[in-house]
């Protein structure tokens, strides 16, 4: 399993997870898109790890 593909896959989701929200009229900074950028790094860690895995 390759660790820098994994940290790529959750930069990823973290970075759409913090952005979704603010497309609903959420700040950047509130804690709706701190939370979206938590899961979005999780799913990015578990797609990534699926994909790589297999």
């Amino acid at each position: 399993m390759n660790k820098s593909l994994v940290m790529f896959g959750m930069v990823i989701g973290s970075t759409i997870g913090g952005y979704v929200p603010t497309l609903f009229g959420a700040s950047a900074f509130s804690f709706v898109s701190v939370l979206g950028g938590f899961i979005g790094g999780v799913l990015g860690i578990w797609f990534t790890f699926r994909l790589v895995r297999e």
